[in-house]
């Protein structure tokens, strides 16, 4: 990396640190801000490394308060990814996992690690995999029980203390359950009504069925006490649950690997079903357009109110594996119409601890996949998923070759970011606009007011980074809102990201056209990035 790029690649860290930091003080009294797309830390500045865990309700060792302990696995390439996202790690590497703790579910303390590495060796000799856990209260043995992927079979651990360290207790072969030894995802529930624990869990191979258990006392040790499966159809992995008025809604995603996909969810009115739709998942809304917001499923949390109950989707970024983005940990508030569940993409919002009330915060980024992660292969792809638009974009061919799956000559809408390029923006994607032959193309996205997020009439700035060749007769970002067009061109032709910026846009009736528009001569590109929507107040 030249000094030039090290420059700005620190300027940018540090100005994601800078915002990290700032924007409690503008919230209404008693709201926390919650800053997607960023690397969290502690209170204590120090980075939060978890991933693939969970929330849970316990008292405090240290004062007998009732607080949400936060356990979560650390990898190697957590760091080294936080430390430097223009290079993607080729693999993981377990260390250990961590615990944090709050009171309001926005500022945690580090517990430190409560199980390490070290405690396998001890007792295994060699571990591949360490990941997807949860941890239960075993009443029956005032004890604390934290199950974890290990290889290829379930482990499980046992502390005296909610805050570790947890030590050795048995693996657990799962063929006699399910017909493999391992599971295929997992994520520990607790239904605060009963306050039984339960293990949600896909087949190993294929993931093509659900698993609900109770965790318990058998036979003299923990482990699983039956085996209910609740499931089977399309693969399905990041299996978690939650429960609201009275119904237990389980979810899944695709089998993606470390890159994020739709949400399915089914509801049932008892734990171990029956689930409807029958063997059949539903998409959950709102994550359609951007992945749920650059995510894979991870587990949920619910904040009892004294006005609101609000289910947050804690959402795994894998981003150390895939590159995606900047942030391990996405959360977004739940809304529901009825029973259905609706997902808010939100990159900025604020929970009140207390009422359980939510709002959404005057940084948020409208932009639905605006950094063009989402879509983790080259778009049109003719394999899984097969896609032939950028999620939350639409292309429209004004002139030039057709978009098709299938054909060679169809032009590619996104582009593979080199680490170069990473080091001024943001993931391993950006969009391109370029094709073989001379070219018109509308590349377009509209963002309007919801049930549940409005967008506010009023002054707005859009945003984004480009760099171009020449060949282009016509090239410019626009606004459209309210029969106004807003436009600012893309002049430089350089090999160095620049910014574009359109200030004062008058966003009316709740609804706003973002886009660019290119006209080209043959083999003409330009790649655009870290495209915001952003109220001017």
């Amino acid at each position: 990396m030249s000094t030039f790029s090290k420059h700005i690649f620190f300027s940018f860290i540090l100005c994601l640190l800078f915002l990290q930091l700032q924007g409690q003080s503008d919230l209404p009294k008693g709201f926390l801000k919650i800053k997607n797309d960023i690397f969290w830390d502690a209170q204590d500045g120090h980075p939060i490394y978890s991933q693939g865990g969970g929330i849970f309700s316990f008292k405090d060792p240290e004062d007998g308060q009732t607080k949400y302990f936060w356990y979560g696995a650390k990898y190697q390439e957590s760091e080294k990814y936080r430390n430097n996202p223009s290079v993607t790690p080729e693999r993981d590497n377990f260390v250990s996992v961590t615990c944090y703790v709050s009171t309001d579910l926005v500022n945690w303390t580090s517990y430190g690690d409560v199980l390490t590495l070290d405690e396998f060796n001890r007792n295994y000799t060699q571990t591949r995999w360490a990941g997807r856990l949860g941890v239960a209260y075993i009443k029956e043995i005032r004890k604390y029980a934290l199950l974890i992927q290990h290889n290829d079979q379930l482990l499980v651990t046992l502390s005296e203390r909610p805050n570790g360290p947890f030590k050795w207790h048995q693996r657990i072969d799962m063929t006699a359950m399910i017909g493999t030894s391992n599971t295929g995802d997992q994520t520990v529930f607790t239904d605060e009504d009963t306050g039984e624990s339960y293990l949600v869990y896909s087949y190993g191979r294929g993931r093509n069925k659900i698993y609900i258990s109770q965790i318990g006392v058998k036979n003299g040790k923990v482990g699983l006490l039956d085996c209910n499966m609740v499931f089977k159809g399309e693969g399905r992995e990041g299996n978690c649950m939650f429960k609201h008025n009275g119904k237990y809604y389980l979810f899944a995603s695709n089998l993606y690997g470390w890159d994020s996909s739709f949400a399915y969810y089914l509801v049932s009115d008892h734990i171990y079903g029956p689930y409807t739709p029958t063997n059949e998942m539903l998409i959950l809304e709102g994550t359609e357009v951007d992945y749920a917001h650059v995510t894979q499923t991870g587990f949920f949390v619910t904040l009892k109110g004294t006005k609101k109950e609000t289910v947050i989707y804690c959402g795994d970024r894998w981003a150390n594996f895939a590159g995606n983005g900047l942030g391990y940990n996405q959360w977004c508030p739940l809304s529901f119409d009825g029973q259905k569940p609706i997902f808010n993409s939100l990159s900025s919002w604020s929970i009140h601890p207390t009422t359980g009330e939510w709002q959404v915060n005057s940084d948020n980024n409208y932009v639905k996949n605006g950094s063009f992660e989402a879509d983790r292969r080259h778009i049109p792809s003719p394999v899984k998923p097969v896609q032939e638009q950028l999620l939350g974009w639409q292309t429209s061919i004004i002139k030039g070759n057709k978009l098709s799956v299938s054909d060679s000559l169809s032009p590619v809408l996104n582009y593979f970011n080199t680490v170069e390029d990473r080091t001024q923006v943001i993931g391993e994607k950006s969009l391109q606009i370029n094709d073989k032959i001379d070219f018109k193309r509308k590349v377009s996205q509209i963002i309007q007011s919801s049930q549940h997020v409005k967008l506010v009439d009023g002054k707005y700035t859009l945003s984004a980074k480009f760099k171009r060749s020449s060949g282009f007769e016509n090239l410019y970002m626009y606004a459209l809102s309210n029969g106004k067009t807003y436009k600012q061109n893309l002049i430089k032709a350089d090999q160095h990201w620049s910014n574009v910026t359109l200030e004062n846009i008058s966003i009316k009736n709740g609804r706003v056209e973002i886009g660019f528009m290119a006209s080209g001569k043959a083999n003409a590109y330009c790649h655009i990035d870290d495209v915001t929507l952003i109220s001017a107040k």
